[in-house]
This record gives C-alpha cells, sequence and structure tokens, in this order.
C-alpha cells in the first residue's frame, strides 16, 4: 500500500532543501495516477499550510508528439502557488532549484469558475485575459528520471513561473512564434499552436482534469497552459527571455550559484 504522506513528506523535503532524491518508482513500486495526484495534493498542502495560496493550475504534456513518445493519451495537470510566482523582469534565485530548466508559455487569467466538460465557447468565454509566461521546472528526482507517476506526484515538476504583461483576452493565440533566448543567445524556437494545436484546447482539458479532482478553477487563477518547445537547461545562466510575437515579451534575472 502506498504510504502517501511519507512520500509527500519527502518531495515537500526534496523542494525545500533544494535536494535531489531517489525516484518513487523502483523503491516503492510503479505508482498509480490516482495515487499520484494525492500525493501531489498532499504535497501542495504542505505548502498551503506554510502560508501559501493556490493562484492557478499548470498544464504538461501538452505536445502531441510527446504524448505519442510517452505512450501517453491525455494531460497531466499540477497546482500554482503563491511561493512559485516571479515578477516579470524580477529575480529567481537559483538556489532554490535542483537542476532547473525553462519552456517558453502561454498563460491565461480567468474571470470566471471553470470546471468539469466545458466547450471551446465556454473556455473562451471564462478567459480574462492572455500573457507570454516562462515556467520553471525542476524535478525533485535524482538526474531528472523520473515515471509518470514520480512526475505527477512532484507536481509535474513545476516550481516557479513568470508571467508577462497581461493582454485583452480576444488577443489571437493561434500560431504566436515563440522565441526563447538564455543570456541573450536564442536556445528554442517554436509556436503557440503546438500546445495541443490551440492554446484554448489545453484550457478545456485544465477544466476537465482539475475537475475530476473536485477542484473548479477559479476567476483570478493563472493557467499556464503548456510548453511550446522543449525546456532548456538554466545551468549558471544570469537570463532568460521570452519574445513571442503579438503577445510581447517576457523575461528574468537569475542570482545564485551556478548549476
Amino acid at each position: 500500500m502506498v504510504d502517501i504522506a511519507d512520500i509527500a513528506a519527502r518531495l515537500d523535503a526534496a523542494a525545500r532543501d533544494a535536494r535531489a532524491i531517489p525516484q518513487i518508482t523502483g523503491q516503492e513500486g510503479e505508482l498509480a495516477l490516482n495515487d499520484a495526484y494525492d500525493i501531489q495534493r498532499a504535497v501542495i498542502d504542505h505548502r498551503l499550510a506554510r502560508g501559501a495560496t493556490l493562484v492557478g493550475v499548470k498544464m504538461g504534456f501538452t505536445s502531441e508528439a510527446k504524448m505519442v513518445q510517452m505512450g501517453l493519451k491525455d494531460q497531466i495537470w499540477g497546482r500554482l502557488t503563491s511561493d512559485m510566482v516571479v515578477a516579470d523582469g524580477g529575480v529567481l534565485d537559483r538556489t532554490r532549484f535542483i537542476h532547473p530548466r525553462v519552456e517558453p508559455e502561454v498563460a491565461v487569467r480567468l474571470k470566471a469558475p471553470l470546471t468539469g466538460t466545458v466547450n471551446y465557447d465556454e473556455a473562451l468565454a471564462a478567459v480574462d485575459a492572455v500573457a507570454p509566461a516562462l515556467e520553471v521546472i525542476d524535478s525533485r528526482y535524482e538526474n531528472f528520471r523520473f515515471a509518470l507517476g514520480d512526475v505527477v506526484a512532484d507536481n509535474a515538476s513545476s516550481s516557479a513561473f513568470v508571467v508577462g504583461p497581461w493582454l485583452p483576452a480576444e488577443t489571437d493565440l493561434a500560431d504566436v512564434a515563440m522565441e526563447m533566448s538564455v543570456d541573450g543567445a536564442v536556445v528554442e524556437r517554436g509556436s503557440s499552436d503546438a500546445i495541443l494545436g490551440d492554446p484554448i484546447r489545453s484550457l478545456i482539458a485544465a477544466a476537465r482534469l482539475a475537475g475530476a479532482a473536485g477542484l473548479t478553477l477559479q476567476p483570478g487563477w493563472t493557467v499556464m497552459l503548456g510548453g511550446a518547445t522543449a525546456a532548456a537547461a538554466i545551468g549558471s545562466a544570469g537570463s532568460v527571455s521570452l519574445e513571442a510575437g503579438r503577445l510581447g515579451r517576457v523575461g528574468f534575472t537569475i542570482a545564485g550559484g551556478g548549476a
């Protein structure tokens, strides 16, 4: 029987101490997806007990090619908390992370609750604003190696996020060119269409998956809709930026030790 509380405590300590631990699969046996999401919720409960608040959700495996590669038929999701927020143009403390990577994304802010099975128009009607964004992912497992249950339990590797200037909800999210740079050099290029073919489809999935877990997406929450390209390692870099066509620019600088 899986010890939800014990595994959650281990993952929470690994995140707080920026110390990698062995992946759960192999130690405890393969984690069933429902157990993994229970562990994720328990990990987040530790943060909430320390004073953080829920501010949104993030989507993972939103690339159809990645899903095929991983043998998956659905996306995964994680929770965003207030202690994960880095201001646009702000400073990311490198010492808080183990082996951080960054990926370019599209974010939406909600103006109405969203949960369960919704159609495209209903999802779009709940959007208050859209923005370019960067997500810092940082697996708590050694060598960034994990099975599906491991990564879900680890909050889908989500660790920090940066959202650029908010734009009107009517801003077209289709085929936005994404160019991410580390220390001024372009490291990844892609398009918003890599996010399930249309980022709003990822919002629909977020409402469905969170709703199945009893969570309603709330007004004011941010939903990170998934990576538009592969993630890039931060290493000892000093800055990361994203140029996202009509959505504009977002970025941050990095302080603290190197990789």
